[in-house]
């Protein structure tokens, strides 16, 4: 079943979030260096990705401050966003199949590639090679086809 409302939205949220906070690649972003409340965030990511699927929620805030202020405690790499990738793409694929999924899944793609380019400049180097990556370099390779 596809994504079609904000509780799926809600569901889906939460189980990435819970994995993410779980990585050992990248949960300690989330609860050493930002100390992310995971109630009190779930709210808001939640009104990012209804506005982003949906166009229905409003969504006022600034989405780069924060990975920008993450960036500057700790560098975001390209292995990073790629385990962000894997684990949205994993938690998208687990609950829902049809175009909203897909759209979720290549929302998150660009979103990665974005936050990426802007924290480390345009020459930012898409390379990874951690386990379990998914290199950023075939996202721009899909986008392309």
């Amino acid at each position: 079943m596809d994504i079609a409302s904000r509780a799926d939205l809600d569901v889906l949220l939460r189980r990435f979030y819970t994995a993410a906070f779980a990585d050992p690649l990248i949960g300690p972003f989330f609860t050493e260096i930002a100390g992310t409340d995971l109630d009190a965030h779930l709210p808001r990511i939640t009104d990012f990705w209804e506005r982003a699927l949906f166009r229905a929620a409003e969504y006022r805030r600034d989405a780069f401050g924060p990975h920008a202020a993450l960036h500057t405690a700790r560098p975001l790499t390209a292995e990073h966003f790629g385990r962000w990738v894997q684990l949205w793409h994993a938690s998208v694929d687990g609950l829902h199949r049809g175009p909203v999924a897909d759209r979720a899944k290549a929302q998150g793609e660009r979103i990665a590639l974005a936050m990426l380019r802007r924290l480390g400049g345009k020459d930012a180097s898409i390379a990874g090679d951690g386990p379990g990556f998914i290199p950023l370099a075939t996202l721009e390779l899909r986008r392309a086809a």
